[in-house]
């Protein structure tokens, strides 16, 4: 009996790493949110998990991917597998791109987005950074040697924009990112009820909330101030005094941006621009008329008009409607590698994700990231090899079909 028990016994070693210990418990981004909830204060978790609304749209983008099934193709005698493309001229290890998020020092106190552009750069996959990033343009461009975008929104200050596009040509960023979905800002009721502001406060009404996650405030409160790092010392305003995102966004953007802003910023930077926000089929033909490369179909992750289309029930309609005359991205909802093939087999060039990083990041910093990163491109080659497929390009409308979804009564 002995004998037999010591056959199949087997003790998991200790892992006193506590950032390893964390990240061995996650299989999957489901399981990244679900440690980032447990590791973040409310607010903080609430404002990055969060959407508009009734988060309708939200769950719809998820939601989507799950309403595609796959339709393999067997016995094809595959030799090898390579997921790498090319998305804006340039070539990439696997078609996945890191979408702009703001405020990523919320997330990981310390490092914020330095964290996540070390990850990318090493993984080779584009990071994006965000106007409203917690690190400026030059802090991220020192650190990440990979592809790097700039995220601009319609800043009332159009100096200011041209300013900073400025700097990131300067710094080394290969293409800029217009966001044409936040003309104000989405109401977002989870930070409603928590009295959100920008940066986290720690005051009395908190206190309990800090106490309860001793590893993000010992972070928070040994780093120094979060401020929007790109508007430093401006007169819009930096962050360094708590605000609301929503009356920060209201009087500081420009509700009016049309199709001559987007001329003008072709007039202002010399390289490829995308415009994130894309929601219709009649707003991507008008930007491969203007001569934009690339399009993200995106409702900014459920956060700003809720019952606004996934970005994936998109994906066929934009292709077919604008050919080769420009690339398109997808962003919303993406979580595995398989929903990026979902994606490209629909048409689209890459996935995009933010969620997911910044759950990663909350839970392992720059570990975190490039483990959920390594997790994608695993996914992905698992997903084109059970297909039946040796290249991303491989994938084609024959390798998907959507499932008919039962009426509630």
């Amino acid at each position: 009996m002995f004998d037999t028990l010591r056959s199949v016994l087997r003790f998991r070693r200790f892992e006193l790493d506590p950032v390893e210990r964390r990240l061995l418990r996650c299989a999957s981004v489901e399981d990244l949110r679900a440690a980032a909830k447990r590791r973040l204060p409310q607010g903080v978790f609430d404002y990055i998990d969060g959407g508009a609304e009734s988060e309708h749209t939200l769950a719809r983008n998820t939601a989507a991917f799950d309403r595609l099934e796959f339709s393999p193709r067997v016995l094809q005698g595959l030799e090898s597998i390579d997921p790498s493309t090319t998305l804006l001229g340039k070539p990439l290890p696997m078609p996945l791109a890191l979408a702009p998020t703001g405020f990523t020092r919320m997330a990981d106190p310390l490092a914020g987005e330095l964290a996540v552009a070390r990850a990318a750069s090493a993984a080779g996959v584009p990071y994006s950074l965000s106007t409203l990033s917690t690190r400026s343009i030059e802090e991220v461009a020192e650190v990440a040697s990979g592809p790097k975008w700039f995220q601009v929104y319609a800043w009332r200050d159009r100096g200011m924009v041209k300013e900073m596009v400025q700097r990131a040509a300067a710094a080394g960023y290969e293409a800029l990112l217009l966001t044409v979905d936040t003309a104000v800002l989405g109401r977002r009721e989870r930070d409603v009820r928590t009295g959100f502001t920008l940066p986290p406060k720690l005051g009395p009404e908190t206190l309990l909330d800090g106490v309860l996650h001793p590893g993000w405030t010992f972070d928070l409160l040994r780093s120094e101030p979060i401020v929007f790092a790109n508007v430093a010392g401006r007169a819009v305003g930096d962050g360094s005094d708590p605000v609301s995102l929503a009356d920060y966004i209201n009087t500081q953007f420009d509700s009016s941006l049309g199709w001559g802003d987007v001329a003008w910023l072709q007039s202002v930077w010399n390289g490829p621009i995308v415009l994130k926000g894309i929601q219709c089929v009649d707003d991507a033909v008008r930007a491969a008329d203007a001569g934009i490369p690339a399009v993200a179909l995106s409702n900014h992750g459920g956060r700003q008009l809720d019952h606004a289309p996934p970005p994936l029930e998109l994906v066929e309609a934009v292709v077919d409607a604008v050919g080769d005359r420009l690339e398109v991205i997808c962003d919303g909802g993406v979580r595995r590698g398989s929903d990026v093939a979902k994606a490209l087999a629909l048409g689209a060039r890459a996935g995009w994700i933010g969620r997911a990083y910044l759950y990663a990041v909350a839970v392992g910093g720059e570990r975190g990231v490039a483990r959920l990163l390594a997790d994608f491109d695993e996914s992905l080659r698992r997903t084109l090899t059970l297909l039946g497929c040796s290249r991303v390009s491989d994938l084609t409308r024959d390798h998907v079909r959507w499932r008919e979804v039962a009426l509630e009564a």
